[in-house]
């Protein structure tokens, strides 16, 4: 049994016979709502972590029958200087705000990116109203996108709208509150048309930037499920095209990207995971050619956002269309190869 996180404050977590040799630092981060393991790591670090005295390694295994305490430290002011940076709004009110974010924009501030975020522009924008959950006060960052997916995303203005968000999130919709459904093109024709992509995830061994399929103790579980809506056949079947909807059941770094690549079947204009692919452009029309070679960017976007409002509990539901880059390329597609559409079915859960 647990209390709910909150922050500041302090927060007492019982450990049970079924939670013997876990870490815990995750054993931690998956009782407590809206902190990420990161954060709870710096914790324990930082001395805040104990239970029969005060843990300092995040490895630490956790003991059945220890009541583990977290004592939360007040919120520090963030560093982080607001700009007044154009921002696509689809939806905002005193708890939350929906934003649509276009390919390039990144996120948090970081190595190579200290300004010209996501983050610096909502600093700007919300003025007073920040999420200090993080640990710092800034902007709810409930959920990522990486910089070159586009699509939307939900921030908290509030410390009660982060946990309650958190907390679905941490679901990934498994009690039905959440959905998050994304758009794809990728290489080659899939066997299927519809599919579940289970293969556990961790950081790669031959490259530590990389998220690579772990077959061991060390990945974290990672389903993705996909729906083919279109595939269109390219000059030879090395240009095969498909266009997916996709649906995540679990969140890591990277995971429909990797998982994709994982089956053969890397997401378009990924510089990453589908570098191996980029002659296969040749394959395509002219047209939709010049389009693929200018992307710059893997085509994927977050298409779909359902959750529940965190204070009235109303079911709000966001839908973006493709970016104009990803537009261009679909209609491109369909005029320069044959296509087919797959047969209308239930989508993708």
């Amino acid at each position: 049994m647990s209390t709910n996180a909150r922050s500041p404050g302090l927060t007492e977590y019982a450990a049970g016979p079924e939670d013997a040799g876990q870490r815990i630092d995750r054993w931690l981060a998956d009782r407590m709502v809206g902190f990420s393991r990161s954060r709870v790591q710096t914790l324990i670090r930082e001395g805040h972590v104990s239970g029969g005295g005060t843990i300092r390694e995040a490895r630490t295994l956790v003991k059945p029958g220890t009541v583990y305490r977290v004592d939360v430290p007040p919120v520090e002011a963030t560093d982080v200087a607001g700009e007044n940076l154009p921002l696509d709004i689809v939806y905002e009110d005193d708890d939350l705000v929906v934003v649509d974010k276009p390919a390039g924009l990144v996120v948090h501030p970081a190595a190579g990116h200290a300004t010209g975020t996501l983050v610096n522009a909502l600093i700007a924008h919300c003025g007073e109203s920040l999420s200090g959950i993080g640990g710092v006060r800034r902007p709810g960052i409930v959920h990522r996108l990486d910089k070159d997916t586009s699509g939307l995303m939900v921030v908290a203005k509030n410390d009660a709208a982060h946990q309650a968000l958190a907390a679905q999130f941490k679901s990934h919709g498994r009690d039905g509150r959440l959905r998050r459904s994304y758009t794809a093109f990728v290489w080659g024709k899939l066997p299927r048309p519809t599919g579940r992509i289970d293969a556990t995830l961790g950081r790669s061994r031959a490259n530590r930037t990389k998220i690579a399929v772990i077959r061991n103790a060390a990945g974290r579980t990672a389903v993705t499920h996909y729906r083919v809506v279109e595939t269109f056949r390219g000059t030879r079947p090395a240009g095969d095209v498909s266009l997916l909807e996709l649906v995540l059941e679990t969140g890591r770094t990277h995971q429909i990207r990797v998982h994709l690549a994982h089956i053969g079947h890397p997401v378009l204009g990924d510089p990453v995971y589908g570098a191996g692919f980029k002659t296969r452009i040749a394959a395509l029309g002219e047209r939709p050619q010049s389009l693929a070679a200018a992307l710059q960017r893997q085509a994927l976007h977050a298409s779909e956002l359902q959750f529940e409002h965190p204070k009235i509990g109303k079911n709000m539901s966001f839908y973006s269309q493709l970016p104009d880059d990803m537009a261009a390329l679909a209609e491109a597609l369909r005029h320069a190869l044959p296509h087919s559409t797959e047969p209308k079915r239930k989508r993708c859960s």
